[in-house]
């Protein structure tokens, strides 16, 4: 993943899950830093393990699984299942807490698309520890993630002077909501493709390849 726009989607297959994201056009990578409006290099966000970007919301096809349950406002929700097709998710199950997914899918038509496609080691040290601190700015560094809802305009080539109209063009999700939820662990490949369909391994068994 060496140079900016390099990849145009990201294959996940597993267990339970065969997924492909498409890239929001123009997106870039980013980590736990950003710049304040003072123009200070901080990391708002301690631990962090992922580089994250903008998935294309109309470029999502196939079946993920989630590998560890999702605390959402005191709710406990396991084993989610969903299906996309065209960007949205089109059926959505789990084996605890469906109720409440069902109604976080239904908060605005932005709510079933993808705003945040994260990449984090296995191996990290929150995934280490084992503990489910029921708290997403923990919970997310232990594994590979997605994020229904709203995308981050930083995740745009020059996205602090884009327009929601041009980063919804570009392939940007906007939502009320952002909530991740994890579909990494050591049994998950992640391949990268390029414009031509080539693909490039990106994980191997939850890890960076080499």
């Amino acid at each position: 993943m060496a140079e900016r726009q390099a990849l145009s989607a990201l294959r996940y297959t597993g267990p339970g899950t065969d997924l492909t994201i498409g890239l929001a056009d123009d997106h870039e990578w980013s980590g736990g830093a950003s710049m304040a409006k003072n123009g200070i290099i901080c990391n708002p966000n301690i631990p962090t393990e992922e580089v994250f970007t903008t998935p294309h919301r109309l470029r999502v096809e196939g079946h993920v699984s989630s590998t560890k349950p999702l605390s959402h406002q005191g709710t406990l929700i396991d084993d989610i299942r969903v299906q996309f097709e065209n960007g949205r998710i089109v059926h959505a199950a789990a084996a605890k807490g469906g109720d409440v997914l069902n109604r976080v899918l239904d908060t605005d038509e932005g709510a079933s698309r993808l705003g945040e496609v994260a990449l984090v080691p296995h191996s990290s040290p929150i995934s280490a520890s084992g503990i489910l601190f029921y708290n997403t700015l923990f919970d997310e560094n232990a594994s590979c993630h997605i994020a229904l809802g709203q995308c981050y305009s930083k995740c745009f080539i020059d996205g602090d002077k884009l327009s929601a109209d041009e980063i919804a063009a570009k392939g940007g999700n906007s939502s009320l909501i952002h909530i991740d939820w994890m579909i990494g662990s050591d049994k998950i490949d992640i391949d990268g493709i390029d414009a031509n369909g080539n693909a490039t391994p990106v994980m191997r068994g939850g890890e960076w390849a080499d």
